[in-house]
């Protein structure tokens, strides 16, 4: 389990690395693995990558908005089986159980019969969060989560992602300083598709390597 968030100038390839390691896009060399056996996910489909246990979320929520919070989860739940299970495949008393534990986990158990998009946009991004969860990744890759959220919604999204970070790998993608030295956690800087340096935020914006690609000068 490890929090981690990376940083960089546009162009520097923090959403092509989300893409290759997602199997979104092929590199033209090199090798992406994965988890304790060292698994290669270059050739997996998305969906094989999905189900191998990494979930990504997007930078604009992606939810159902005219399902209920309840009824995301419930269709959450259902895609995390195998294409085989869920034809048959009916909501146990265990499932329930696991959509409440999931609602609450993001803040959203009081409103488990609201539609999706009479939401906040925090709120999405939470539900999101937790139909993510619902497959049980062991890899979670979030792109930009504080863009357009209120202070609160920041600061709770904060504390989510540390929370979240204590059973499994959650990386990062922030523009937001001010959001990335909230999470306290370790910084990779990107540049042109390498990674430039490595350490706390504090450590990292100390670079003078950092300090000219965020310039320009680099």
């Amino acid at each position: 389990a490890e929090l981690r968030a990376i940083i960089g100038p546009n162009g520097a390839g923090k959403s092509t690395f989300m893409d290759i390691v997602t199997g979104k896009t092929r590199p033209d060399s090199g090798t992406v693995t994965f988890g304790e056996k060292s698994v290669s996910l270059l050739r997996m489909t998305e969906a094989q990558i999905a189900r191998a246990g990494v979930g990504r979320k997007f930078q604009r929520p992606t939810v159902f908005e005219d399902q209920t919070v309840h009824e995301n989860l419930t269709l959450a739940l259902k895609a995390a089986r195998s294409p085989l299970a869920v034809l048959g495949w009916r909501k146990s008393a265990k499932d329930e159980d696991r959509i409440q534990v999931l609602a609450a986990q993001v803040g959203l158990g009081d409103s488990l019969q609201r539609k999706a998009g009479i939401l906040s946009h925090g709120q999405k991004q939470w539900l999101e969060i937790a139909m993510l969860l619902a497959q049980e990744p062991k890899l979670l890759l979030v792109d930009e989560p504080a863009a357009g959220m209120t202070l609160a919604e920041r600061e709770k999204t904060t504390e989510l992602l540390v929370d979240i970070a204590k059973t499994r790998a959650v990386v990062v993608v922030e523009h937001d300083m001010d959001f990335v030295r909230r999470l306290d956690c370790k910084v990779t800087v990107l540049h042109e598709g390498t990674v430039l340096a490595e350490g706390s935020l504090d450590h990292v914006t100390k670079n003078q390597a950092v300090i000219d690609v965020y310039l320009g000068r680099g």
